[in-house]
């Protein structure tokens, strides 16, 4: 198991003025650096673990270290800045991390998001000339524990530091699932989902949703929607958004969705500042999704602007989300 070698105690001042937390950009002397490992995170391929190390500061807060790379296959860069997903990505990997390596969460078990949040701030998120180097400040909140002690789930708080500049802030919440339940909850569903799938349907046009891959594309167009309604487009074999096979659609797909979406609403592709999710139940592969987004408010130049996307299968509203998106560039 790793450990942070580092300071935690005093603070460091960011360049706003606002203190960072104990142990958030401390320098560190040369060490040698490596993943945690990818099991703790849910992920199946080395390169798509975010996290480099952690520690316990206090009962409920926990220090955390991560890298963003450069270039990403899936998550590249906007308008100069990292993906906010890749926050959103280790938002969800901190979380998970914590429950197995801190709360004795055995591995096996199964941690389901229920809600999910992010804002960027794009100052500190610019790509540079090396990875980002990421410290995080970690508080566990609502932690319910089953009779026994074994952990029920959370609700996590986190504040990003690059270089001791807060980047990002954002958090979410889980419900830890043991196997045997979770075989009960997903009756008839398979581990491996993927023979179920319908075929694919046509991408939209990538520079639609500001992608420059289909491959990349997780929206369709709707047979017989009205403007703003869409298909989600699942595609099983896409190596990030379906790093190991799973029997349902992953939350990243869904916040896929929700971004691309906005930027089909908006007309245009930028930088996404925030994204607020619920994830309600869970999205069946081998069922017709429908994607739909509005704004919030008529456009107005130089502001912000915010797209309501929801999620509906079966009938049943399965997922909502807000993106609040960067003024366009002039």
């Amino acid at each position: 198991m790793f450990r942070i070698h580092r300071a935690i105690s005093g603070a460091v001042h960011t360049q706003a003025g606002a203190a960072a937390p104990p142990g958030a950009g401390d320098a560190a002397g040369p060490s040698l650096t490596t993943t945690v490992p990818r099991e703790f995170v849910h992920r199946a391929s080395v390169a798509e673990v975010l996290l480099t190390d952690w520690a316990r500061v206090e009962e409920s807060r926990f220090t955390v270290a991560a890298q963003w790379p450069r270039g990403h296959s899936f998550f590249a860069a906007v308008d100069g800045c990292h993906d906010p997903l890749i926050a959103a990505e280790t938002i969800r990997q901190t979380g998970i991390l914590l429950a197995h390596a801190e709360f004795g969460v055995p591995l096996g078990h199964h941690l389901l998001v229920e809600d999910l949040d992010v804002q960027v701030r794009p100052a500190h998120v610019q790509v540079g000339l090396a990875p980002a180097s990421l410290d995080i400040d970690v508080r566990c909140s609502q932690i319910r524990r089953r009779r026994g002690g074994a952990l029920n789930g959370c609700r996590i708080e986190v504040d990003i530091y690059r270089e001791g500049r807060l980047a990002a802030t954002g958090g979410g919440s889980f419900t830890c699932v043991a196997p045997a339940v979770y075989r009960r909850l997903r009756a008839g569903r398979t581990a491996d989902g993927r023979h179920r799938t319908p075929a694919l349907n046509a991408a939209l046009p990538p520079h639609s949703v500001g992608r420059t891959s289909p491959a990349d594309v997780v929206l369709s167009p709707s047979p017989a929607g009205p403007p703003g309604h869409w298909q989600l487009r699942a595609d099983t074999r896409h190596p990030v958004l379906f790093d190991h096979p799973v029997d349902h659609v992953p939350g990243m797909v869904l916040l896929e969705a929700a971004r691309q979406a906005t930027a089909a609403t908006l007309g245009r592709a930028c930088l996404p500042l925030a994204l607020t999710s619920e994830f309600l139940r869970y999205v069946e592969l081998d069922t017709p999704c429908t994607i739909e987004a509005h704004r919030t408010a008529p456009p107005r130049p130089d502001r912000e602007e915010s797209v309501q996307v929801s999620a509906h299968q079966n009938g049943t509203t399965v997922f909502r989300s807000t993106v609040t998106m960067a003024p366009p560039t002039p």
